[in-house]
């Protein structure tokens, strides 16, 4: 979906995002399922817990997770797959649906292949050479890891380096697809490099790998923002040509940046909370957020401060605040204006500091580890 981001539109696309997101409207114009209370319910029965993730409606869409469910309850088990577009470092707003996956892995027991797609990046990236792709590849993969993805039950894929079995499987699957799906799709022009008219056969393969090393259908489940959502419907729509199954799929929202309006974005640095950056520079950049606060300390006292438009309150609700009673305090506190901007900056920027102190501490541990995790097989 792309809209005319010059008049302050929606722009929702695999490469960019940006504007107010209308996530009602996504899930009409993408065709996609809302995730209601009865599914919600399903899932509670194997999870004994809904995560914080789905109790706050932050995967909110899908496609076939009632399916994957039948399937599962059924004695089948499935595999995940997601991935990362290594055009820069991590920040905090990657990390959501990573972090979802691994609470399904731990759950359902399943296995996960995590493709770093440091090609797609070479060829829609025209100031990034295929070297410096890669090098963020490995280097992203440290955040990955230091998620806590169990090593036996997980392989990142690095495009760029597993020829074998991922140019095999792709190449069956461009053969079901043509040029005017693609161009459809992702809005390409005649401008538009041929490697780039490919790639989304690469980006198929993970959801069908499992399958072709099994000799047997698996079934696929997508946990992804959903800006990546017009690649699977591709995926969808040549999976039975080729005798596997549809991947499902469940679609999370993306963390506001620290400005205002719009995602979190690497191309705009102060907006972003890198998994690298320190405690203190986390908390300069916190310090320097927009809010939803008044414009003084009296008017906040008097009328309150907003939380819907709040990225400090966003971070709590996404990430930094899992007690669902707390968070409704925080919330009151600044609807009441209890609290006030600087006082709520200060308490999530503990947090924050907390958080990146230990991470940062699993990321370099993760040096040691990163062969456990990469995907070798050749075929």
């Amino acid at each position: 979906m792309v809209e005319d981001e010059e008049k302050g539109e929606m722009v929702v696309t695999p490469w960019e995002v940006s504007g107010e997101i209308d996530y009602e409207r996504l899930i009409e114009e993408f065709g996609t399922q809302p995730i209601d209370d009865q599914l919600l319910e399903r899932i509670k029965k194997h999870t004994g817990e809904l995560h914080p993730q789905l109790r706050r409606r932050i995967f909110f869409s899908h496609r076939d997770l009632d399916w994957i469910l039948d399937m599962y309850e059924g004695g089948r088990s499935f595999v995940l797959y997601t991935g990362r577009g290594p055009s820069g470092p991590v920040h905090i707003g990657h990390l959501i649906p990573w972090i979802f996956t691994k609470h399904l892995q731990d759950v359902f027991g399943s296995k996960l292949y995590f493709q770093m797609t440091d090609d797609e990046k070479f060829l829609v990236k025209p100031e990034l050479t295929l070297e410096k792709t890669n090098s963020l590849a490995y280097d992203n993969a440290l955040d990955v890891i230091a998620v806590g993805f169990n090593p036996k039950k997980t392989k990142i894929i690095m495009d760029s380096e597993s020829g074998g079995i991922l140019y095999k499987l792709a190449i069956r699957i461009a053969k079901r697809i043509t040029f005017s799906t693609i161009k459809a799709a992702f809005g390409l022009e005649e401008s538009s490099n041929i490697g780039i008219i490919f790639f989304p056969a690469i980006q198929a393969v993970p959801c069908f790998i499992e399958s072709h090393l099994e000799g047997e259908n698996v079934p696929c489940l997508i946990p992804a923002a959903i800006d990546q959502d017009p690649y699977w419907r591709v995926t969808r729509d040549v999976a039975p040509k080729l005798g596997y199954y549809k991947p499902a799929q469940i679609h999370c929202k993306f963390l506001p940046g620290l400005g205002k309006g719009g995602k979190m974005s690497a191309s705009m640095p102060e907006t972003c909370i890198f998994t690298t950056d320190t405690p203190e520079e986390a908390k300069k950049k916190l310090w320097n957020a927009f809010t939803g606060g008044r414009p003084t300390a009296k008017e906040q006292r008097l009328h309150g401060g907003n939380p819907t438009i709040c990225p400090i309150y966003h971070y709590y609700y996404y990430l930094f605040e899992p007690d669902d009673k707390r968070l409704e305090e925080i919330r009151w506190e600044c609807r009441t204006g209890k609290t006030l901007c600087g006082e709520c900056k200060l308490r999530l920027a503990e947090r924050v500091g907390r958080f990146l102190t230990e991470h940062q501490k699993k990321r370099e541990e993760a040096r040691d580890k990163i062969e456990e995790y990469i995907f070798k097989i050749k075929d």
